[in-house]
């Protein structure tokens, strides 16, 4: 891959949600703050796409794939999110999915976040070394993921 992928895939999703807020109905710092974490989170799915159809094996381990893809997530994860999660960017206005409980249990929220970025880091360093090492690495990275959406995020449900 010739192209870096972070920049390219931070450039999709740029381009993806720069017109995601109408003007005018909420705040301009939220909308700007919303937007950033929502970009934010379609790189980390794009990058978990890679790396987990490789690792339930529904597409072909590629061992460079994984690895850029597996660094850009573990850049991604170690990355400062201090301007996302601003006051008054909850689920309480429209386009957000962001419980309330970031706000009110700032520390838990700021475990997971810490939770993500070790296991991604540790997953960026085993991903390119074969398919068991993936799959062994990629756990907890999910777990990390899923388990920081049910608290912190409102369900598609």
């Amino acid at each position: 891959m010739k192209k870096s992928h972070l920049a390219s895939t931070f450039a999709l999703a740029v381009v993806l949600t720069g017109t995601a807020f109408a003007a005018g109905h909420i705040d301009e710092d939220v909308a700007k703050a919303m937007e950033a974490r929502q970009s934010h989170m379609t790189l980390y799915s794009f990058n978990l796409g890679t790396l987990g159809g490789m690792a339930q094996e529904k597409i072909p381990y590629d061992a460079q794939a994984a690895a850029t893809a597996a660094a850009d997530l573990a850049a991604l994860a170690n990355i400062s999110q201090t301007g996302y999660w601003i006051e008054g960017s909850d689920s309480s206005v429209e386009g957000s999915r962001a419980k309330p409980e970031i706000w009110t249990d700032a520390a838990g929220f700021a475990a997971k976040r810490q939770e993500l970025a070790t296991a991604s880091t540790a997953l960026a360093a085993a991903a390119g070394d074969g398919l068991d090492a993936l799959k062994a690495a990629f756990g907890p990275v999910g777990g990390t993921c899923g388990s920081c959406h049910r608290g912190y995020r409102v369900s598609d449900n």
